[in-house]
This record gives C-alpha cells, sequence and structure tokens, in this order.
C-alpha cells in the first residue's frame, strides 16, 4: 500500500485533501461539502468520490466527537433524535442512488451534490450572517426545551441527504440546529451536531462500501492529507480570520454548484467574478446594518 502514495495521482489527492483539512481545522467546517466536490472536479467519479469520502470523514467526525464527549458538550437528547431519523435514511442513501436505474448513475449524483451544495452554500451564509448578528453569541442554555418531532423530521432529510451525497452533516444540520434551538450555546451547538454526525456518517459509509466498495489508492492519500492539514489548521486557528474564510467558502460552494448542475464554463466563470467582487460589498453593507448596535453606543447611553 505505501506504493500508492508516490504516484502523481496520489501526490494530487494528498495536496487536495491536506488544503481541506487546514480549512477544516482552521473553522471547523468544510468536510464533505469541499471534498466531495473538489473529488470529482480532479476526475474522480461521484460514487467513488462520495464513498471515500465518508469513510474519511466518518474517521474526522469519531475524533472531534470523542473531544466534545469527554468535554460534556453536547445535548443528547437533541442528538437522539437526529440520529433516530438520519441513520436509517443515510444507511438507505446509497442504495436509492443505484435503486433508481437511470443509465447515468454517475452523472444524476452529480446534479445531486450541486444541488445540495446551493443547500450547504445558503446554510454558510446564514451561519456567518447570524455569528456577525450575534444571534449565535448570545445563545447560553445547555438544555432548551426538545421538539422531538420536528428534530426527528430533520434527522430523517438530513440524513437522506447525506447518505446520497456525503454533504450536510456539518454545515445543514447544523443550521438547521441552530434555527430550532436558538438559545443553545455555540459550544454546545457544536458538541451536539459532532455527536449526531458520528453514527450518521459511519451509517452512510458502510452503505456506499458495500454498493461501490473502496479504493485503498484513493483513501490513503485522503486520509494523510486530511488528517496532517487538519491538525495544522488547528494549530493557527486562533491567527487566522475564520469568519474571513467561511464566506470564502460560501463562494466556493455556490460556484461549485453551478458547475456540478452543469453550467457551461463561461457561466461559472462569470458566477465566480461577480460573488468574488460583489459579495464583499454586500456583507460590508450587512454588517454595517445588523452588527452596528454591537459596538456602537446608545445615544441617550450617556443622557444620565
Amino acid at each position: 500500500m505505501p506504493a500508492t502514495l508516490i504516484t502523481g495521482d496520489s501526490l494530487l489527492l494528498l495536496v487536495v485533501s491536506l488544503a481541506i483539512g487546514v480549512v477544516i481545522g482552521l473553522t471547523g467546517m468544510g468536510g464533505g461539502a469541499l471534498m466531495t466536490p473538489a473529488l470529482i472536479l480532479v476526475g474522480i467519479p461521484p460514487t467513488a468520490a462520495v464513498a471515500n469520502d465518508l469513510v474519511v470523514n466518518a474517521v474526522n467526525k469519531v475524533i472531534g466527537a470523542g473531544v466534545h464527549w469527554r468535554s460534556g458538550k453536547p445535548n443528547l437528547q437533541i442528538a437522539f433524535w437526529l440520529v433516530l431519523g438520519s441513520v436509517p435514511t443515510a444507511f438507505l442513501g446509497a442504495w436509492l442512488v443505484h435503486a433508481i436505474g437511470a443509465d447515468d448513475v454517475q452523472g444524476l449524483l452529480k446534479q445531486a451534490i450541486g444541488a445540495t451544495l446551493i443547500v450547504a452554500s445558503t446554510a454558510y451564509f446564514l451561519r456567518a450572517f447570524f455569528e456577525m448578528s450575534g444571534r449565535i453569541r448570545t445563545g447560553d442554555d445547555a438544555n432548551p426545551r426538545v421538539k422531538p418531532l420536528v428534530t426527528f423530521l430533520v434527522g430523517i432529510v438530513g440524513g437522506l441527504m447525506v447518505g446520497v451525497t456525503s454533504v450536510g452533516s456539518g454545515t445543514v444540520i447544523m443550521m438547521c440546529i441552530m434555527l430550532l434551538y436558538p438559545t443553545l450555546s455555540a459550544l454546545r451547538l457544536v458538541g451536539t451536531d459532532l455527536v449526531q454526525a458520528v453514527p450518521l456518517v459511519i451509517a452512510a459509509a458502510i452503505g456506499h462500501v458495500m454498493v461501490t466498495g473502496v479504493d485503498w489508492s484513493l483513501l490513503l492519500p485522503l486520509l494523510i492529507g486530511g488528517a496532517v492539514g487538519t491538525y495544522l489548521g488547528s494549530r493557527v486557528a486562533g491567527r487566522v480570520p475564520s469568519g474571513l474564510i467561511r464566506r470564502g467558502i460560501t463562494i466556493v460552494l455556490a460556484v461549485t454548484a453551478a458547475a456540478m448542475l452543469g453550467a457551461p464554463p463561461a457561466l461559472v466563470g462569470a458566477l465566480a467574478l461577480v460573488l468574488v467582487a460583489l459579495g464583499p460589498l454586500v456583507w460590508r453593507g450587512l454588517v454595517g446594518r445588523y452588527s452596528a448596535h454591537l459596538s456602537r453606543p446608545r445615544p441617550d447611553a450617556h443622557a444620565h
């Protein structure tokens, strides 16, 4: 197996997974939303990209969840109802793609990933907006009242999304938790998402491995590069503005979604230019409108 790490393709995979690992270490976000489309864009078939990325993601989730479990941060009630809904649909995701019987399974999966990336990009933007406006930071409730039915339904939909595309366990579902439980503290939010994601991603990985199998020449570079990159990113996380990186991820996901959905290269390029040029201006306007009250004193603050 070590010989598989010295080919040109394997070195490319090492570099890609290392770069994405750094982003994950810096922001705690990324995972399947970046890795799966990146693998497809470098020429890996979508089914193989999803299957192998899920195995790598499962390993990373176990490590992250272990840290939060020892710290006692996750809300286990919320995680329970999410897992109850997500594990069955995540496991069936791979079987569903092949059971449809489409002539072009790879093309179908590529379009599904593109649609999911649009949802993920929106979730990234909303999370950045809520952080900027202070709506996440105000959460300080360790045990908010649990909404079993709605949380269970989020698990079903989120599990199917991850099971089919590998995207969403750390973005879309976390966004849903945030909206359902706005008073949940940020640390509990991350811990809960990581804990619920472990059985979800493992179930999805098992389903895809049973259907597609594992390509060791693909998996090993992803595991090594991702682990090293995540470690390096975590070491310098305090020195890099993670908010800027997350907003960059939002643009990357939106552009990648367009490519996955089959948009012409000229349109993809134009979309990238528009988002890069106008995105910062739009964000600056939102900051001025929604976060100014957090730093500016009220006019009557010194009246008395």
